[in-house]
């Protein structure tokens, strides 16, 4: 889940415990498997980590492969 940029903190902080408290629930993660996605929990720290990492990895598989947009 993401938000925009200037989201206030409290809303953020509000989302991110209800999320992670919804993504506790067996049915819940059993749904977002069922439709491709991964469940995981965390604060919004871990959150852009995990995208800067993948931006990452991916980037340089693109410019490996040479890769372009069709």
């Amino acid at each position: 889940m993401a938000a925009p940029k200037n989201t206030p903190v409290a809303i953020i902080d509000k989302l991110n415990r209800e999320i992670n408290a919804a993504l506790t629930n067996p049915a819940m993660r059993a749904k977002f498997i069922e439709i491709g996605g991964e469940p995981l929990a965390g604060s919004p720290s871990d959150f852009g980590r995990f995208i800067a990492e993948e931006t990452d990895k991916w980037s340089k598989v693109v410019k490996f492969t040479g890769l372009k947009p069709e």
